[in-house]
């Protein structure tokens, strides 16, 4: 076990800023769709909105970092490199006049804006200082204040490559109880880990993503291999095929896999084409590079689970499908954090 930090910005009343002070980032006029079966748009597009600080607000922060709760001593835990808070930036980043922060609508139902930027852990008093100190939020109202906590995580090394426990059968983690940060790193491994329990459930042999095909598969091998000092958090440089791991590209090298499991329809199959070269081709290029089947399976260490080799997408039998699509939640536990 160890202990890790993470926080959040204030949540303000979007009908109480002045966002003719705030520069308009609108969508992309042609956005890149996570699948290809997405068409289009079909939900109304709203508008985020960037800003600064200045060194007023600089000034506030470092004249009261005592009452911070991390720079008080509250918290010790380490927290995610890349999202540091407001606190932290004016300190280390002393150099700096100006830190961006972008205001990011919460929903299409609510009047809730997120101020992406002022992570903190200062008290309430400093918050509403804080905050009114930019320029457009004089007049803004906190309907949620920013906090920071420290959280256990089990140590991922303590998991197979299929997300299941060592010590505990059929109990899988996923998320940041796994030392991981960001909701795509904890998406990715709910999914696994669901897929997974879902299997055992049903008596048949998890699936293990290689290195060499997905990004998840590279998440996945770092924790249960090198484990963390500090939340993880996937980048595309993790990756020794970083050139073939591409968006165009995903539903051939993993679209094999779902649709064995049952999760990718046969109409859906058909239409991805089932091209299985570029998988053998990241298994020629990427083979040499960090080695695949046993060996790659020895390094990793000896977890139950069928190894998805870039070659030849491993899967669960077909006759398992049906169990899979069926198997009980109780029969097999995932913690998510």
């Amino acid at each position: 076990m160890g202990r890790l930090k993470t926080g959040t910005p204030p949540r303000l009343d979007g009908r109480t800023i002045d966002y003719s002070r705030f520069e308009e980032q609108k969508g992309d006029r042609e956005p890149v769709f996570f699948s290809y079966r997405t068409r289009g748009v079909t939900l109304p597009q709203v508008s985020c909105y960037v800003g600064y600080t200045h060194e007023g607000v600089h000034r506030l922060l470092r004249e009261n970092l005592r009452y911070s709760a991390l720079y008080g001593g509250a918290i010790t835990g380490i927290g995610p490199r890349y999202c540091p808070s407001i606190e932290d930036k004016v300190v280390k980043f002393a150099d700096k006049e100006r830190h961006q922060i972008f205001l990011e609508p919460e929903g299409l139902d609510t009047h809730e804006v997120y101020l992406n930027g002022m992570s903190t852990s200062m008290p309430e008093d400093i918050q509403e200082a804080m905050v009114h100190a930019v320029a457009g939020l004089e007049r803004a109202r906190i309907v949620r204040l920013a906090y920071a906590i420290e959280y256990d995580f089990v140590d991922p090394t303590e998991m197979k490559p299929t997300l299941e426990t060592r010590r505990v059968p059929r109990l899988f983690h996923a998320g940041q109880i796994n030392g991981t940060t960001g909701y795509e790193e904890a998406a990715a491994q709910g999914l696994v880990a669901g897929i997974n329990a879902a299997l055992r459930a049903g008596g048949a042999d998890g699936i293990v993503l290689d290195r060499t095909e997905s990004y998840i598969g590279i998440l996945i091998d770092d924790l249960v291999t090198r484990g963390v000092d500090e939340p993880y958090r996937m980048f595309t440089s993790r990756s020794e095929c970083r050139l073939l791991l591409r968006i165009d590209n995903a539903d051939r090298r993993l679209s094999p896999l779902g649709h064995r499991l049952g999760l990718v329809s046969d109409r859906a199959w058909r239409s991805a084409g089932g091209n299985t070269k570029l998988r053998n081709d990241c298994g020629v290029y990427c083979g040499r590079s960090v080695g695949s089947g046993a060996d790659g399976a020895a390094r990793r260490g000896s977890g139950s689970g069928q190894r998805t080799d870039s070659g030849a997408a491993v899967a669960a039998p077909a006759h398992h499908a049906g169990r899979f699509r069926a198997a009980s939640a109780g029969e097999g536990h995932v913690v998510s954090g």
